[in-house]
């Protein structure tokens, strides 16, 4: 009988080791919400065309919520018990940061349908993917069981996203330190093939790039430089002019972003950064060279593996009612 109760009891501990260990896996709904992607994606297919941006920013959210504590939602969270009102959503990188009235509007739609099961991490990771698609970008598999996180902390979000005046140290140090390679910073910053940007991201690089009044990045084509400071960010204090950071092509999932970088005309110095290393200025000449395939498969590759980057999964944090708040 004692052997009995000793094998039950290794029994139930591996049974909560497992849920608690628990992966990612494809169609993770297909029996507690079966109907939740499609729920999803007719959603986003019929939001988008209306505002293409929305791609953008949906995609730039998922990076951003995956970059601090995994990709668990904590960017959603307007206030935290443990933190207040100080959340993701106040850091410097995140203020700039827009759709979560998107994501709102899919949550509740899920809600309708299948109360307290889809996490809000899910649909983000979900409408990001959808979202590119819609727009004529690739495909890739998003694996579902993301479970939402409790805490959001505005001083870490500040820490670990990679700032657009990055250099290519500190980009390789951020993306190694959530597992992804120099491969990946390269995909996942072709992202910039579409959506647009603040003067204020990059106008260091125009007017004041050195610390002086005046002096100009000099790993930035003159002539592009000349445009901007003409006709887009006419002064160092803009900040709300917008630009597109894949000029021409900016609502098109291409290849002109890897073609403007091989010419000088990144927008941002984390851009510019990735030509400066012959093993990623290679690769992108690369992607160049290649079939437009080849970037969408690999692009996608890439989606994938930062959507499983510490991720929550099992028993550990919750499944939000509302995405901005934490459960009662």
């Amino acid at each position: 009988m004692a052997s009995f109760s000793y094998l039950m009891s290794v029994l139930v501990l591996c049974v909560i080791i497992g849920y608690a260990n628990a992966q990612l896996e494809l169609n993770f709904y297909a029996k507690s919400c079966p109907k939740a992607e499609k729920i999803i994606k007719d959603f986003v297919q019929q939001q988008v065309p209306k505002a293409p941006n929305t791609a953008a920013a949906i995609l730039r959210m998922h990076f951003h919520d995956c970059f601090v504590r995994g990709c668990d939602g904590s960017v959603l969270l307007n206030f935290t018990s443990t933190n207040g009102n100080q959340t993701e959503k106040l850091a410097n990188p995140n203020l700039t940061l827009r759709g979560f009235s998107f994501i709102d509007a899919v949550k509740r739609l899920v809600e309708a349908e299948c109360p307290g099961v889809v996490s809000c991490a899910d649909i983000v990771a979900l409408v990001a993917r959808d979202a590119v698609v819609a727009t004529g970008g690739p495909f890739w598999n998003v694996p579902t069981g993301r479970r939402d996180g409790t805490i959001s902390n505005v001083s870490e979000a500040n820490a670990d996203i990679p700032a657009p005046t990055s250099n290519f140290t500190r980009l390789q140090q951020s993306f190694a330190k959530k597992g992804l390679d120099l491969n990946d910073l390269v995909l996942l910053s072709g992202a910039h093939t579409i959506g647009v940007s603040r003067c204020s991201s990059f106008s260091e690089r125009l007017y004041n790039f050195t610390g002086v009044l005046g002096t100009q990045d000099p790993s930035l084509d003159s002539e592009y430089a000349d445009n901007l400071k003409s006709r887009k960010c006419r002064s160092i204090n803009d900040n709300t002019t917008i630009v597109e950071m894949d000029p021409g092509s900016f609502k098109t999932f291409d290849l002109s972003y890897f073609k403007l970088l091989l010419k000088r005309r990144g927008l941002f110095q984390s851009d510019a950064a990735l030509t400066t290393r012959t093993s990623t200025k290679s690769f992108i000449e690369q992607l160049v060279d290649g079939p437009l395939k080849e970037f969408f498969d690999e692009f996608g590759k890439s989606m994938e593996k930062m959507g499983r980057v510490e991720v929550k999964t099992g028993s550990a944090g919750e499944i939000r009612k509302h995405c901005a708040f934490v459960n009662n």
